[in-house]
């Protein structure tokens, strides 16, 4: 019985395997092992009962099994018989060919581009042709080739039917008015017989058109033993690039513009869930609007803007994180929204779990996360605390045609006043904020040539707080006699624009302005900032008190920087 079974194995095998080198080739990918000496024993051991058996260097001290190569549809076919003969394991799959690296079984085969073996010539009585299908079926017929069909693939053709337009109700298999009323409408806007019965042809028709969107897709199973992960991938538009933990990374092929996935694994704990949920949310491939849910073992993210539209899972199991990120381009959501039904069905955790030591190097910057870009802001400025309840005052230019304003990168804002004439927006925060200190504003003009500081985000938030910058109070005035203005002997940078400026004492002088004076060049050190008092007068008219001063004992600069920056705050104007 065995042995019969064996001949006829190997014989279709055999005719299959002719067919090999047609275009489109692939092979069944059955098995992979970490060491090279248990992969040769497999493979003589699969060799010793299947023909077309394949040996292949996978990288990373992994080696794959696999049959074949043959065109895509014979290997489906293989893979289903020889599954249900359970000649091969449950799990096998198709993959192509560029998946493979140095073949090492049989030995000196040649590339995985091309058969493995040369099957001889031989007389295989070829399988009986299936017989033809009448072009339809009487209702009666109908109802009984209906009746054969699971309670899954029923399901399938109710959300086929929704898909369409004609089915607006639970997918639950059953096959009652509703779904007999979808069947009618679908026939008559195809042009069949309105019985409310799917004919077996109709039913492949309706599945045809289901699935058309999909065409060039090449959705196929990858199963990814490094990441630990298994998942439906849409190959036609993503193609694997490279291992970055806690990602895999699979790039766009050019097929459809903006498409990326992301494997995620990494070993971890509920921490390290919430801290890959904080995150993901910095990053460009996740827009900031859309569904955010987090509980204490897993996490969706859904972003879209008018680019892209990005949906992220993750969960924890067995101190493993894993998950996915599909990206794809805003307005296909047909395609999108199938995609992302195929990856959720599919993904399955399996053994392995990402060496966290995995690191791209050629990618490391402090702009990327493992090799994917963070969010930046349009615009970065300096701004400082004028109460307890975190109101903030900034430069009116850092704050224009913004579609959202941070605090401290931390805490979204909102402008309460501006002043365009003195270049003042007094913000608020839109949720609580306890500042660390505030600023006491100094009543009193200061003495000219006394020491003064400026306290900024001179590089745009590279760094984790505010710099110190030091310098001279050169007048009282604008260079045009302004009386809103004083002029600084100290050289900053754009970053610090709209940052305090203080007294030896620590007592704010004013706020530094944007280093512009209409054009005409001006010297490195010459700076102007609008004065105490003027900053007061806004600040009142925005209903805000602030603290003032006649003025503080003098500090130590490794005080008054603690004081300064203590008040400083990074302003972003996002777009």
């Amino acid at each position: 019985m065995l042995r019969n079974l064996l001949i006829t194995v190997l014989a279709t095998l055999m005719f299959w395997g002719q067919a090999a080198s047609a275009q489109d080739s692939v092979y069944v990918q059955i098995e992979a092992q970490p060491s090279l000496s248990i992969a040769e024993d497999r493979l003589r051991d699969y060799a010793s009962i299947l023909p077309d058996v394949n040996g292949f260097d996978l990288g990373r001290g992994w080696y794959g099994i696999a049959l074949g190569p043959y065109p895509r549809n014979e290997a489906n076919r293989v893979l289903r018989s020889l599954r249900a003969q359970r000649l091969i394991p449950s799990d096998s799959y198709l993959e192509g060919p560029d998946r493979y690296g140095q073949r090492i079984w049989p030995i000196g085969a040649g590339p995985a581009t091309v058969p493995a073996i040369t099957v001889p010539e031989i007389a295989v009585a070829p399988e009986p042709e299936p017989e033809p299908q009448a072009t339809d079926e009487t209702p009666r017929e109908a109802r009984a080739s209906e009746a054969q069909l699971s309670r899954e693939e029923r399901q399938a053709l109710q959300i086929a039917l929704q898909w369409a337009g004609f089915y607006n109700s639970t997918i639950d298999g059953a096959f009652g008015r509703g779904t007999r009323a979808a069947m009618r409408g679908w026939q008559q806007s195809n042009g069949f017989d309105d019985t409310g019965i799917l004919t077996t042809a109709q039913r492949a028709e309706l599945f045809r058109q289901y699935n058309a969107v999909l065409e060039g897709m090449d959705v196929q199973t990858v199963r990814d033993t490094r990441a630990g992960v298994s998942i439906d991938l849409p190959l036609g538009a993503v193609a694997f690039s490279r291992y970055d933990s806690p990602f895999v990374h699979f790039d766009p092929t050019g097929a459809v513009d903006g498409a990326r996935v992301l494997l995620i694994s990494q070993p971890g704990d509920r921490d390290r869930l919430a801290g890959l949920y904080e995150i993901m949310q910095t990053l460009d491939i996740v827009p900031l609007e859309g569904p955010r849910d987090r509980n204490r073992d897993s996490f969706t993210l859904t972003g879209q803007d008018g680019q892209i539209v990005s949906h992220t899972e993750a969960r924890l199991q067995d101190s493993e994180i894993k998950g996915f990120t599909l990206v794809w381009p805003a307005g296909d959501e047909e395609r999108r929204t199938r995609i992302l039904a195929a990856m959720q069905s599919s993904f399955a955790p399996i053994d392995g779990v990402l060496d966290p030591a995995v690191i791209a190097e050629d990618n490391q910057s402090v702009d990327l996360v493992a090799g994917l870009a963070i969010r930046q802001p349009k615009l970065t400025a300096s701004g400082f605390f004028v109460d307890r309840q975190g109101r903030v005052v900034t430069t009116d230019t850092a704050v224009a045609n913004c579609g959202r304003i941070t605090l401290n990168s931390d805490y979204t804002a909102e402008v309460m006043a501006t002043d365009p004439t003195l270049g003042i927006a007094v913000l608020r925060a839109t949720q609580p904020l306890a500042p660390n200190d505030v600023a006491q504003f100094r009543n009193g003009k200061p003495r000219l040539q006394s020491e003064i500081a400026v306290a900024g985000f001179s590089f745009g938030g590279v760094l984790p707080s505010a710099t110190m910058t030091f310098g001279r109070l050169s007048d009282l005035r604008g260079l045009n006699g302004e009386d809103t203005l004083t002029r600084l002997a100290i050289s900053t940078l754009d970053g610090d624009a709209g940052g305090p400026v203080l007294d030896d004492g620590g007592a704010v002088i004013g706020m530094l302005v944007p280093h512009d004076a209409g054009g005409r060049q001006l010297p490195d050190d010459v700076n102007f900032a609008t004065n105490s008092a003027a900053v007061q007068q806004v600040l009142s008219r925005a209903g805000v008190s602030p603290q003032v001063t006649p003025g503080l004992a003098r500090l130590d600069p490794v005080d008054l920087t603690a004081k300064a920056t203590a008040m400083t705050v990074l302003v972003s104007c996002w777009e």
